[in-house]
């Protein structure tokens, strides 16, 4: 993500749809509540490598709740107001390394891990160097 947030840090903010763009999401009074904690993994200077938890499930909660304390996720096109870094990546520089839920129909929990695609290693890798 973009910035230089806290070392680690919970955000407990509601989300529901921008009342003024309906295809996005946003920290609103009139929405469901959303929590994400995090902490930093590692520091680039002007972003960072973070390892966010969910205690809620919401529409584009990791993106809603890092644009809302002003560090947004690299290469996000829809929640990147404030970005002034360009660090520059295709895409939504997000990964799930870990799933666990309760399955719906059993209860019993379900666990998935995936290694880091190569196109992040990589944009690690130059901001290892860079930074």
């Amino acid at each position: 993500m973009h910035g230089d947030p806290p070392a680690r840090g919970t955000i407990d903010a509601p989300i529901g749809r921008d009342t003024r763009v309906r295809t996005r999401m946003a920290v609103t009074q009139r929405g469901k509540q959303a929590r994400t904690s995090y902490r930093v993994l590692e520091r680039f200077g002007n972003a960072a490598l973070l390892e966010c938890r969910l205690d809620t499930g919401r529409t584009h909660q990791i993106r809603v709740h890092l644009q809302h304390i002003r560090c947004p996720v690299v290469g996000d096109p829809v929640y990147r107001r404030g970005t002034r870094h360009g660090i520059a990546f295709p895409r939504q520089a997000l990964h799930a390394a870990e799933l666990e839920l309760l399955h719906p129909h059993s209860g019993k929990r379900m666990h998935w891990g995936a290694p880091l695609p190569e196109d992040m290693a990589n944009l690690l890798a130059r901001l290892r160097h860079d930074g």
